[in-house]
Parts: C-alpha cells; sequence; structure tokens
C-alpha cells in the first residue's frame, strides 16, 4: 500500500510540473542573431539557426531542412527590415503557425535607394546602440513564450547588455583615434551603413545593399576614379562575399586587401569573429589600421 500512495505522489508531482518548462526551441534566421538569441536564452533553450557561420542570407536558399526546423519550432526570430526575403515562402513551406519575433522591432531603418527604390537597410546590428535593442526584444520575447524562465533571460540580457556598452564606447574611442578626414573604407556590398552613421566613417560599396546586386560598368569605373583620386587605402572583402570584384578593384588602383570583415554572418567556432561582439573586435581594428594609410 506505501509504494502505491508512493506511486500516486510522483505522478501528482509530475502532473504539477509547468509543461512549459521544458526546453523552449527557438529557431533564428541568420548567425548573429542567433548568437544573441543563444547568450540570452542560455541552457532555457534550444537553438538552430538556418543561415549559418559564413553564410550569406541575401542568396540564401532554404531546403526540406529549414522547413522541418520551422515546424517544430516554439518560436521563430527574425531580424526584420525586409532582410529575409525568403521567410514568407519558408512559413508557407514548413505549416508553422506560431509566432516570429522581430528583433529589430523599434529601430528606425536607414533608408537606402536601390534601383530606383528607397528601401529600409536591414544591417542595423551594426551600430551597437541597436545591438542592445536586439537584446532587449529577443529577452521579452523569450519571457513571452516562456514566462517561468523570465529571471534568466532577464539575467543574460543584463550581462550582454553591459558588454554591448562597454564595446560601444570602445568603439567610440578607436574610431575616434582616425583623423575624419581619413575615415573612407571601401567593403563589398552596402552593409556597414549604420556602423558608419553611429561611428563616423565612410563607407562605399559598388554592390547595393544585397550581395545579389551587381554594379554596372559606368558605376565601378566611377568608383575606381575616386577610390584613386581620393587616395582611399581602406580596401576590404566580406567573409559572405565573393572576393573577386574587390580583388580587381584592388588591382586596378593599387589599394590593399585589408583583410575579411565580418558583417551579415559570424565565422565559425575557433574562427576570428564567432559572436556578435568578436565581430566588433575583430572589425574594429582591422578598420583603423587601414584608414590610417588613407
Amino acid at each position: 500500500m506505501k509504494k502505491i500512495f508512493g506511486l500516486v505522489a510522483i505522478l501528482f508531482s509530475l502532473a504539477a510540473t509547468p509543461a512549459a518548462a521544458r526546453e523552449l526551441h527557438v529557431v533564428a534566421s541568420f548567425s548573429v542573431l542567433g548568437d544573441i538569441v543563444a547568450r540570452v536564452g542560455g541552457d532555457k533553450i534550444s537553438l538552430e539557426v538556418l543561415v549559418g557561420p559564413d553564410g550569406d542570407a541575401h542568396t540564401f536558399e532554404p531546403s526540406p531542412r529549414e522547413a522541418k526546423a520551422l515546424a517544430h519550432a516554439d518560436l521563430v526570430v527574425v531580424n526584420g527590415l525586409n532582410f529575409e526575403t525568403w521567410l514568407k515562402k519558408l512559413v508557407a513551406a514548413s505549416g508553422y503557425k506560431g509566432p516570429i519575433a522581430v528583433a529589430s522591432k523599434g529601430i528606425t531603418p536607414r533608408q537606402m535607394v536601390e534601383d530606383g527604390r528607397t528601401i529600409p537597410d536591414p544591417h542595423a546590428w551594426q551600430d551597437l546602440a541597436n545591438g542592445a535593442i536586439y537584446v532587449h526584444n529577443i529577452a521579452a520575447m523569450l519571457k513571452a513564450a516562456s514566462p517561468e524562465n523570465a529571471a534568466t533571460f532577464d539575467a543574460n540580457a543584463a550581462r550582454l547588455s553591459k558588454e554591448i556598452a562597454d564595446l560601444d564606447r570602445w568603439t567610440h574611442d578607436e574610431i575616434s583615434s582616425v583623423p575624419q578626414q581619413k575615415r573612407k573604407v571601401i567593403t563589398t556590398h552596402e552593409a556597414f551603413g549604420y556602423f558608419g552613421a553611429a561611428y563616423g566613417v565612410t563607407f562605399i560599396a559598388p554592390e547595393g545593399l544585397s550581395t545579389e546586386a551587381e554594379p554596372s560598368a559606368g558605376s565601378l569605373a566611377k568608383l575606381i576614379d575616386q577610390i584613386r583620386r581620393e587616395d582611399i587605402k581602406a580596401l576590404f572583402i566580406e567573409n559572405m562575399t565573393d572576393p573577386r570584384l574587390i580583388q580587381m578593384i584592388s588591382r586596378e588602383t593599387g589599394a590593399e586587401m585589408g583583410g575579411a570583415l565580418y558583417s551579415d554572418a559570424l565565422s565559425k567556432p575557433g574562427g576570428p569573429a564567432p559572436t556578435y561582439p568578436s565581430m566588433f573586435r575583430n572589425n574594429v581594428p582591422k578598420l583603423v589600421s587601414a584608414m590610417m594609410k588613407n
């Protein structure tokens, strides 16, 4: 009889455990966002990232694997600002009916003109002040999906927010060491507009907001003339783009390649930029060193 009562007590105990206490399964659209979600969610979530390290979200083509990931998700986190142009079709293919959380919510987007259209610049995370907004939004999303873990999410978000604030001050200080007239950089595509606006750097790119854009011969010739005229030496590829265009510009102008910057994707674990903060720790010293040669 005692064994029966003991078994009944165990069953009641299990029944009383909240169903939501199970691990929350979250899908993030790309690696930069995935790192922020992972840091805020900690061990209370399981995470799958659709466009992984060194992946190009602009040219990404979802497969049945990604549709399956969405079908089993409790929460999907995206950048928004028309960054994930493939998302609508993927959601439809997966049958996912759960919440889609937009990490850039509340950010005032920069507006860009491309092919005669005014469109939002989606690369908002390149301003660390916006990164802090991402953290706040992601914490709120996770708490709504798993309220019993709210204290953990808040604590993790507070730690990451402090790290981002410290990194923001450091970035301002480092860029300020470069004379204003030298702060000109050539990159593969227009991924650093928010960085430039926040920290006082002029970025020039042969491609538009998307890596799918191809510059015309005329616009490329004008860019090469500008690089020669202004003697711009800071020339960078991005880790997830084809380097051939920038290599050609380097040959035509004599500008030296400054290495790889991380813009739309993190590096693989063990690489120079496997996390959102380390993206800046990699990029900023390279930018400063190259700009000082201008």
